[in-house]
């Protein structure tokens, strides 16, 4: 990637150290961006990305940081910013995926759904307003399940996905006159650890994309990159679906 978009603009990516996530760091900090990103497990992951950032002369922080803790959020939130002197880009990326009966459903499940698909996106956003000027981006990676979820056991993620549209709606409100954008990616499925392409579950969802494939990480994030980008300024409080006719 040759443009340089980016320059100058702090990224801070909550949950950015595999799959989708990382494919967005990758891609803003090829752009110029100095990026930030957390991570919970993926800990050799995470640094092997931060690495490889610097290594092409990029600047890069990997926070440890557990989306379903508050106060971690806000110290990731407030790491960037100290250690980079600002905040431009925050990309809600960490999310859960729990499935099952209704009958089977634990309400431990359901609050650590509820705690890192929604309550980490309200938390982060929160904190990451306080230091972001005019022109900054706020994106949340949803899922197109927010529109169809067509087999059970997925009512709960599927409801914790649908609340981050009512989210950016308002949220839109609240940020537009500070001219911050605020809008959520919904992807379909995607080709990684957590959901692999050549799975028995893909093969149970491919006939409902209307492209007959799963999709790349590199294709979300360049819907992200679009997002954060200048040309997108007028676009806030949208759930925007990219997700190979999955909803068609």
């Amino acid at each position: 990637m040759s443009t340089q978009t980016f320059n100058g603009k702090v990224v801070l990516v909550q949950g950015g150290s595999r799959g989708i996530g990382a494919a967005i760091v990758k891609r803003l900090a090829g752009e110029g961006a100095t990026v930030a990103f957390t991570y919970v497990s993926s800990e050799a992951r995470a640094h092997e990305l931060r690495d490889s950032i610097t290594a092409s002369g990029g600047k890069a922080l990997a926070i440890h940081a557990d989306s379903a803790n508050a106060q971690a959020i806000q110290k990731a939130v407030d790491d960037t910013v100290s250690t980079f002197g600002g905040l431009d880009i925050l990309v809600n990326n960490a999310g859960v995926l729990a499935v099952g009966p209704l009958e089977d459903f634990s309400l431990e499940d359901f609050d650590r759904t509820l705690a890192i698909n929604v309550r980490s996106v309200f938390v982060a956003t929160q904190a990451a307003a306080r230091h972001m000027k005019e022109g900054g981006r706020i994106i949340n990676i949803g899922s197109t399940n927010a529109d169809r979820m067509p087999f059970a056991g997925g009512g709960v993620y599927a409801m914790s996905k649908s609340a981050l549209v009512g989210l950016v709606k308002g949220l839109a409100r609240d940020l537009g006159p500070k001219g911050i954008t605020i809008n959520n990616v919904q992807p379909g499925p995607v080709d990684t650890e957590m959901n692999p392409a050549d799975s028995d579950f893909a093969e149970s969802l491919m006939g409902y994309m209307a492209v007959g494939r799963y999709g790349h990480v590199e294709e979300i994030a360049s819907f992200v990159a679009y997002l954060a980008g200048p040309e997108a300024a007028y676009i806030t409080g949208a759930s925007l679906t990219i997700d190979g006719g999955f909803g068609a």
